[in-house]
């Protein structure tokens, strides 16, 4: 991959950036980098690869998301990876839930960097495309200025093609999985130090950046800038991202452009039994302070979820819509 590739990302969100969400977020950018939810290695490798790992062609490019801290396991899980067609595989070291680091993996894999780059040197000996890792700052009493530097050197020096650092420690002892995505303070400057460190590294910033015009700043310090909850609460900014990030055309105008776009994806999945709502809890921050935007919601809640519920559905919803004024589609 290229490194106008990793300029605009979509942060991984366990439990919902699943295929049917990246389909959605591909249908507002042609250019983002997608990233699914983690999965961990045991799950690859003895579970239901092609439930766990199958994507639609549409959602190129996308990375996939690893959660594990053996290097063989690793190693065979990437290579998995690899052969289902992903164009990246990415290493969790920044997720602080309670069962992320029960399984040793996660952020706690902060505290030992000389492991986490024998997972990265068994990656990049197990496939050809990139290997990226994505951590925290620092996690509990770590010192940020040590902690971070230690890990990114050590991964690097192992073969890391790119580090997305989300800019706030961890607190492991004392927050809720919740409370580490708000409480501990964002420190972009740390992000800013390091890429000044590392000039021929790519860095991707993470945390807390609400929108496209918050991204264009930090990309005058950092190579690239992921956007996580932003993305997925909001996804009406994404249609923005083509033309504001890479100077190109957006797949459509309009969100209702691209839901409109996305019914013969619907109707397919429909068709292999997927449930409605399956698709368009995805849709539920579409219109976010658009006219009619609440009576969109209450449709889809209440009859989306109904056995048998077709695209009429999301029609007739979409139909409770007003149009976004100008001012709000650029915020």
């Amino acid at each position: 991959m290229k490194l106008q590739d990793y300029r605009f990302s979509v942060a991984p969100m366990m439990d919902w950036t699943d295929s049917r969400c990246r389909v959605f977020h591909r249908h507002l950018t042609r250019r983002a980098l997608l990233y699914t939810e983690m999965l961990t290695t045991g799950a690859i490798i003895h579970g239901d690869r092609e439930r766990l790992l199958g994507f639609d062609a549409v959602e190129h490019p996308v990375a996939l998301q690893l959660g594990g801290s053996d290097p063989r396991e690793l190693a065979q899980a990437a290579r998995i990876g690899e052969e289902f067609g992903y164009d990246e595989i990415n290493l969790n070291v920044g997720c602080p839930s309670d069962r992320v680091k029960d399984g040793r993996f996660g952020a706690c894999l902060m505290a030992e960097p000389e492991l986490v780059a024998r997972c990265v040197d068994a990656m990049k000996g197990a496939v050809s495309i990139p290997v990226t890792v994505k951590c925290r700052i620092g996690i509990d009493d770590q010192d940020p200025e040590v902690a971070l530097d230690t890990l990114a050197r050590g991964v690097v020096a192992s073969g890391c093609d790119a580090l997305i650092v989300h800019a706030r420690k961890a607190w492991l002892n004392g927050l809720s999985p919740k409370e580490n995505r708000d409480i501990p303070p964002l420190d972009y400057d740390r992000v800013y130090r390091l890429k000044r460190a590392m000039p021929d590294v790519p860095i991707i910033i993470n945390g807390g950046i609400p929108g496209v015009d918050e991204a264009k700043a930090h990309l005058e310090h950092v190579d690239g800038v992921m956007l996580g909850r932003a993305a997925y609460q909001e996804p009406w900014r994404l249609l923005a991202v083509d033309q504001d990030i890479f100077g190109e055309a957006a797949p459509h105008v309009t969100m209702q452009d691209a839901l409109e776009a996305m019914m013969p994806y619907i109707e397919q999945q429909l068709a292999q039994g997927t449930r409605l709502h399956a698709i368009t809890r995805h849709f539920v921050g579409a219109f976010h302070a658009v006219p009619g935007a609440r009576a969109f919601r209450r449709h889809l809640a209440e009859q989306g979820v109904k056995p048998g519920a077709g695209v009429d559905v999301l029609r007739d919803a979409i139909a409770r819509v007003g149009a976004r004024a100008p001012a709000e589609a650029a915020a």
